[in-house]
């Protein structure tokens, strides 16, 4: 019995997997498309490779199960429940970002495979067997991360348009101030691959080590960049600083794909690692290792989702919500990959996807509230609330009928 919930538990993961690639790549490269900077082809091989080296490269080898997070596990006590509640929680939020993906609406993976292990808490130990606080904590997110990222993307953007769009000389601006913006960007890459990370750690950089080391490389980076942006780009006023930011653009883009990769594999692997370990050892611990072959499956299917079916919410993030120029783009991925880096250092359980739109809507409303159809908003803002239940109670079906089955 034990061998055969491994094998659909795999294919499950798998399957979470290609769905959060198909889903969630739109984080990354929608507005980067959206302002022209690549092409919908370009965004997807681009993010299908970076998803998989984040996933295999980055991504964690030791996961804290999310049953720890959400489930007060002493309530369910049998090894084989645990299996099959892991097994109906990736099958149930499977199921629902395949259907939010099908109607092009980013929806947030985390919280889905949240809402399915609420599910199956409930229905295997009853209402006590969940950490409402937690649960809270994650409704308030949906507050936080999309009015944090928005507020951010809409600052900087504002600077932008005041420092550089507005100025007599645009270009000659821009140039001047390539060294901030870019040093930035780069700066808050590199911190937020190196504090506190897996590879931070293989790498034997702390804390302090690690964001001298990012300023150092930022600040050599923004100053070389300045005299090569200006040897390469021939427009000239406008035209030139949409060019600037292009590349500015394309860089953020490929670091909110790579740190993706990263951190959302734990959503298909995770359940699949505590699967594989009741397997092995026939009990549930706090902290689960992550075999590499996992983390390399994971990759994979994340990639091929990005391949075959990426391209459809990167529309409806890129282009439906309000029209992206570079400088928007740019102050779009800052937004969103700062945020986000800001509130993980916080403890803060934030959603990339959230944080995403919250973005684009932050820079959209800089240009009045005419510039945002808020119908797409609405409707996005919908599925983001029904996430967890339409996870959770098709969870607490399947689970059933898996007991019914297997137990």
């Amino acid at each position: 019995m034990f061998e055969i919930i491994l094998v659909l538990g795999i294919l499950a993961g798998v399957y979470m997997a290609w769905n959060i690639g198909a889903n969630d790549v739109a984080n990354a490269m929608a507005s980067a498309v959206g302002a022209n900077a690549i092409t919908l082809r370009q965004a997807v091989i681009i993010g299908g490779t970076l998803d998989f080296v984040g996933a295999t490269v980055i991504g964690s080898h030791v996961t804290s199960t999310i049953l720890h997070k959400i489930l007060n596990t002493q309530a369910i006590a049998d090894p084989r429940v645990m299996m099959l509640g892991l097994l109906a929680a990736l099958l149930s939020a499977a199921f629902w970002v395949f259907f939010a993906t099908w109607s092009q609406l980013p929806v947030s993976t985390t919280h889905s495979i949240v809402g399915a292990v609420v599910g199956f808490g409930i229905v295997a130990g009853g209402l006590g067997a969940i950490q409402w606080g937690k649960i809270i904590a994650i409704i308030l997110s949906w507050i936080i991360s999309p009015i944090f990222a928005g507020l951010l993307a809409y600052l900087i953007f504002v600077v932008i348009r005041s420092s550089i769009l507005r100025r007599p000389e645009p270009f000659v601006a821009a140039l001047k101030l390539t060294p901030i913006f870019l040093g930035s960007t780069i700066f808050i890459i590199l911190v937020s691959l190196l504090s506190k990370t897996p590879l931070g750690e293989n790498l034997h950089i702390g804390v302090r080590s690690g964001m001298v080391v990012s300023l150092a490389i930022a600040t050599i980076v923004g100053i070389r960049a300045k005299s090569w942006l200006a040897r390469t780009i021939r427009k000239v006023e406008e035209d030139g600083v949409e060019e600037i930011f292009k590349r500015f653009q394309i860089i953020t883009s490929c670091y909110v794909a790579l740190a993706h990769g990263a951190n959302d594999v734990a959503n298909a692997v995770g359940p699949v690692a505590g699967i594989y370990i009741i397997f092995k050892t026939h009990a549930l611990t706090e902290k689960i290792p992550v075999p590499t072959f996992l983390l390399v499956l994971g990759g994979i299917f994340i990639a091929i989702g990005v391949f075959t079916w990426g391209y459809k919410v990167i529309e409806t993030l890129g282009s439906k919500i309000t029209t992206l120029t570079n400088t928007r783009g740019f102050s779009v991925d800052f937004g969103t990959a700062t945020s986000v880096l800001l509130a993980s250092k916080m403890g803060l359980p934030v959603s990339t996807t959230h944080a995403a739109v919250g973005a684009v809507i932050g820079v959209g409303l800089a240009g009045g509230l005419a510039a945002v159809d808020f119908k797409v908003v609405g409707k996005i803002t919908l599925y983001w609330l029904i996430t967890l239940p339409l996870a959770a109670l098709p969870c607490m079906v399947i689970f059933k009928i898996l007991e019914a089955i297997f137990l």
